[in-house]
């Protein structure tokens, strides 16, 4: 695996900076989701209000990746990089002594800068290697990564449940600091092609748009991620009005996709470069299918504990770990020389689409219903990213209108 010296800025990145790089912009998405609860009593608005925390920064970050992506390809991914990481701390402060809900979303909204972790963790990673290495490199950086988020519930929980629900944006605040550090000493350039002006990526925009290839893999991630994310956005009211989980249980939970997931990137490491992307791409998606069907049959029979309904998404997550690295680099190998463009139009698709499943699915789930409407979103996400890979297939051996077709 092609990787620089840990803590020489003179070479590529070590895979521990670009862990660190993408595991901080996960974690701000879900350190603190058991709290949404006691956060929404604390600012006196309703949880669906509250939820925006979630959507809003989802739609947030979708339309802050269109800029981030091109950014990186004019003045490099360093330069972006550290900048966000920046705006990143000074937003967190924010909602750290925020008083007020609006105070406190202008900070959320803020914290959107660090979505250049992930556009630009995978953008390195294209830099360096070629697309089936990189779909190798993006899932062992995926696996590494998914340790921090992976216990960001939990931890959350704890601190709650300790501190208040502010401990969670100070916890973040440290790391951010240590994040940062890491970058400045060890996040040596990758982009040796800066493209000459924005005017030049708008211009291949229209070629990345048309091509067929790029919304394969573009619809095969949003679905993919579109369950991950409509579970994000039912879970919390699931466990806390539902179930009756305290917050540091109910961020227990959380650790059966996370872990699921992280076997899932292990495997895409080992195996993406051997089996091929598109192989691995149906297989994590029939996995995630059966991830949701379990937990509606257990409901269908009557079973309604936090087992019955968390314990089977392990395999969903699975599915997710198998997918999403595959999914990737084939949106960053569509146009090589534009990966952070693409990446970031293709991120930008995906959360938008992540953003408006959150809002749906914790807008249709009642104490009535149970988690019926839920599991059924993200059985038809599941369901959307079979057919969105077997589309894909389908243009495989057709010209693509963007150049190489990402083969």
């Amino acid at each position: 695996m092609n990787q620089g010296r840990l803590l020489d800025r003179r070479s590529p990145p070590h895979i521990v900076t670009l862990v660190l790089i993408a595991g901080l912009s996960a974690l701000s998405m879900n350190i603190f989701l058991p709290s949404l609860p006691d956060m929404a009593a604390f600012f006196d608005v309703d949880y669906a209000v509250m939820q925006l925390a979630v959507s809003g920064y989802l739609a947030g970050i979708a339309l802050l990746q269109i800029f981030i992506g091109p950014l990186s390809d004019r003045y490099g991914r360093r330069p972006t990089m550290i900048a966000s990481l920046i705006v990143l701390l000074m937003a967190t402060l924010i909602c750290i002594f925020a008083t007020s809900f609006v105070v406190f979303m202008i900070g959320r909204m803020l914290q959107t800068t660090v979505v250049a972790g992930l556009v630009l963790s995978r953008a390195v990673v294209r830099d360096m290697v070629p697309m089936e290495d990189a779909a190798s490199m993006i899932g062992y950086v995926t696996m590494g990564m998914t340790v921090v988020p992976m216990i960001g519930p939990t931890l959350g929980g704890i601190l709650n449940d300790l501190f208040g629900w502010q401990a969670n944006f100070i916890a973040l605040f440290v790391l951010g600091l240590l994040v940062l550090a890491m970058v400045v000493f060890d996040l040596g350039e990758t982009n040796r092609q800066k493209s000459g002006s924005f005017r030049q990526q708008l211009q291949a925009w229209p070629q990345l748009i048309g091509s067929p290839q790029f919304w394969g893999y573009t619809l095969t991630a949003t679905f993919t991620s579109g369950a991950f994310f409509a579970f994000l956005g039912g879970a919390p009211f699931i466990g806390n009005t539902i179930l009756k989980l305290s917050p540091s249980m109910l961020g227990v939970q959380f650790f059966f996709v996370a872990a699921g997931y992280l076997v899932g990137n292990f495997f895409s490491g080992r195996f993406s470069r051997r089996l091929g992307i598109a192989s691995m791409m149906l297989t994590g998606s029939l996995f995630c299918l059966l991830g949701t069907i379990i937990p509606l049959a257990l409901a269908g029979f009557g079973y309604t504990s936090a087992l019955s309904f968390f314990g089977p998404l392990v395999i969903m997550g699975f599915g997710n770990g198998l997918t999403l690295p595959s999914a990737n680099a084939g949106i960053v190998s569509v146009r090589p020389e534009l990966a952070g463009s693409a990446s970031g139009l293709g991120g930008a698709i995906t959360m938008a689409g992540g953003a408006l499943l959150s809002v749906f699915a914790s807008a249709i789930i009642t104490e009535e219903t149970g988690s019926w409407p839920l599991l059924a979103v993200m059985l038809a996400c599941g369901m959307l990213a079979v057919a969105s890979i077997l589309f894909l297939r389908t243009t495989a051996d057709k010209p693509d209108p963007a150049g190489n077709g990402g083969r």
